[in-house]
């Protein structure tokens, strides 16, 4: 906990604390991270122990309001090094990346903490009975947590870990203890699907409302899968025999619950040709980050809108909008209904993915190197949108890092990012 910077005027700063000190304890006990720290500060009568830069040591008291921050700042924002993953899943997507990538789209995290602060999805197999105890202390919740399967020796061999297995007696302590967990399941056609799928709904069912989610979403395979283990996708057949087995447990926990609990991702059922449900079926949505619902927000986002466009441009316009194959069917009729406004042209230019493989259908996993090759010669008229999950959060960069102006510069067309129908609808002209 090296301290990097310390604002003027605040308590820390009138102690005479400065960069370079470093934060031993408070109130007796060692920091390990910025969440001991802002848990342990989060009081009115706190106790500093500092190494200052000579060397010498400071115990400072101080009393504050209970939410004054002390005006302390860390190296690495006080995290430390970040828990990696120790597990050899069969259908890790890191591990069937292609090579020659930034080296940061490699790093498999497995952090307890990052599951809290920003919801990334952990598999608990690097967590210990003091990390379990201290997350439960802390009240660290809620947490993000990959189950794949209840059964202790079905989950060792797919996630390649002799620790998987006790995920079930690590679920029943945290539910003790009152931290709420949102759980998915990766599902692998004739693994952990079937009689598994059902154990795994059902074991997780009896920790509600500890449980509060689970999401079922189809495992993603690449062509760069060489010498990993023999896995297949999901077809319309099998897709839709997920769906059934999903629906039947709604059933059964809105009866028993009134709430569904266990909810499909959207790709199952585009893959399986079924309508996606209604707003009301998906519980608030509470795993949109995972795929789901995001098809049904997208098409009552759209409808609002319908209603309300003009019928004519004053000016003409030819545009183009891209995606990916998943996504095709769910834009088809939207951008129908947008060229029937007259003076409005949008072209929808549906792209297979060439960089993962054809069977990576998302419109976020489209890489620029797809865009180049996959429009190239087309007529994209003035304008080309893209949805904004295709570039990295808070950077203008797609996977491959390429950026959007080096789209537009070879293709000859402006490169504008949108998310959702209203900015569409906007940048479309349509809409102040």
């Amino acid at each position: 906990m090296i301290i990097t910077s310390v604002v003027e005027n605040s308590i820390a700063g009138e102690l005479g604390i400065q960069p370079g000190d470093v934060l031993l304890q408070v109130n007796g006990r060692e920091i390990k991270d910025i969440l001991d720290y802002q848990y342990l500060t989060a009081d009115e009568n706190v106790q500093l122990l500092v190494q200052k830069y000579n060397g010498e040591h400071w115990l400072l008291e101080i009393e504050k309001d209970y939410d004054e921050s002390l005006g302390l700042a860390f190296r690495n924002g006080g995290w430390g090094a970040t828990r990696r993953c120790g597990n050899k899943c069969i259908f890790c997507f890191v591990d069937q990346m292609p090579g020659e990538m930034r080296r940061t789209l490699y790093i498999k995290d497995d952090d307890y903490r990052l599951s809290f602060v920003q919801g990334n999805f952990i598999t608990l197999t690097n967590v210990g009975a003091a990390e379990l105890e201290r997350i439960a202390q802390m009240r660290m919740s809620p947490l993000y947590i990959s189950v794949h399967t209840t059964n202790p020796a079905l989950r060792r061999e797919i996630m390649g870990n002799p620790r998987a297995g006790q995920i079930m007696g690590q679920l029943r302590y945290l539910a003790e203890a009152g931290i709420e967990m949102h759980t998915q399941v990766v599902l692998c056609p004739g693994i952990n699907d079937g009689p598994e799928l059902n154990r795994t709904i059902g074991d997780l069912g009896e920790l509600w409302p500890a449980v509060r989610s689970l999401a079922v979403v189809p495992v993603g395979l690449t062509t760069s899968r060489r010498g990993l283990y023999n896995l297949s996708t999901y077809d319309r057949q099998k897709a839709r025999a997920v769906l059934q087995e999903v629906q039947r447990w709604q059933k059964v926990f809105m009866t028993g619950y009134q709430y569904p609990l266990v909810f499909a991702s959207d790709e199952f059922y585009l893959l399986a040709g079924e309508p996606v449900p209604a707003a009301e079926d998906y519980g608030g949505f509470p795993q949109t980050e995972n795929g789901v619902g995001l098809v049904r927000l997208f098409l009552d986002e759209w409808q609002q809108l319908a209603d309300n466009l003009p019928r004519r441009l004053d000016t003409p316009v030819h545009y183009s909008l891209v995606t990916g194959t998943l996504a095709g069917p769910v834009l088809a009729p939207v951008v129908a209904e947008l060229n029937r406004i007259a003076g409005l042209h949008l072209d929808l230019h549906v792209l297979e993915n060439r960089f993962f493989g054809k069977t990576v259908t998302v419109a976020g996993l489209l890489t620029g190197q797809d865009l180049l090759q996959g429009l190239a010669g087309r007529d994209l008229g003035d304008r080309l949108f893209i949805p904004g999950v295709m570039l990295r959060d808070g950077d203008q960069v797609f996977l491959d890092d390429i950026t959007p102006g080096e789209i537009s510069s070879r293709l000859n067309v402006q490169v504008s990012p949108v998310d959702g129908p209203e900015e569409l609808v906007c940048a479309l002209g349509l809409r102040q």
